[in-house]
């Protein structure tokens, strides 16, 4: 099975600065590897042929260290987009899109199987599928539950709520492109909510693996850390 993959590598890494002053976040270290060659590296390994780099803040630095992909006997090519378009604007500028590919942020340290990924969405014949992880928060006060008239009628102390977040990893149809206006910029939320609206919801992957947005600086260091003792986990060989 042929596979295909675009890598949302257009963002200005604001949260991360001031690392992203001088590189942009896909290009930050971790170990020897810059985040998206890391990346790069298992879409190869999960038999990805073809992957599309969308690239907009500081486009010619990954560009250059890139190229065409030749180094890693892969091809590479790249959207460039003249004004920020979201997470899923970008995917109109691509005209030679699949009927079903992968689409993820170029900052994300995991170890989820991205060809397990794609078959099972082409197999089940889904519109999109979100890798999803599960998230505890811990709130830290003392939570009051009360009646209507306003008394307690319990008391939680820091409790903590469990949420499925998204992972920033998708498989998308055609299907779903359609619904992608032409112009202007346009998000996952957007389009997540325009597929409810025409009711071809999203289906939801539970992802029990690691998984790490290096969006942050506490982040981006525990990555560091984590990725120097776990190496083999991620890049088998």
């Amino acid at each position: 099975m042929s596979r295909r993959a675009v890598i949302l590598a257009g963002g200005m890494g604001t949260r991360l600065r001031p690392y992203t002053v001088v590189l942009p976040k896909p290009l930050m270290p971790i170990g020897d590897y810059p985040i998206l060659e890391v990346i790069i590296r298992q879409l190869i390994a999960g038999g990805f042929q073809h992957i599309t780099l969308a690239v907009n803040h500081q486009a010619e630095l990954i560009k250059a260290f890139f190229q065409d992909g030749d180094k890693w006997g892969v091809r590479i090519d790249y959207s460039l987009e003249d004004e920020p378009l979201g997470t899923m604007g970008p995917l109109r500028l691509i005209k030679d899109l699949p009927d079903n590919f992968l689409v993820m942020n170029g900052d994300i340290l995991t170890d989820l199987n991205y060809a397990d990924f794609h078959d099972s969405h082409v197999r089940d014949g889904n519109i999109f599928t979100i890798s999803s992880k599960t998230r505890q928060h811990r709130i830290d006060y003392g939570v009051l539950d009360t009646s209507e008239s306003g008394l307690l009628t319990g008391f939680r102390e820091k409790p903590t709520a469990e949420y499925k977040v998204s992972m920033g990893v998708y498989m998308v149809s055609s299907g779903a492109v359609e619904h992608i206006p032409q112009r202007g910029a346009y998000g996952f939320d957007q389009l997540m909510l325009d597929l409810l609206a025409a009711g071809k919801p999203a289906t939801v992957r539970d992802f029990a693996g690691y998984w790490l947005d290096i969006g942050r600086p506490d982040d981006y260091a525990l990555a560091i850390e984590q990725f120097e003792s776990m190496q083999s986990r991620f890049l088998n060989g």
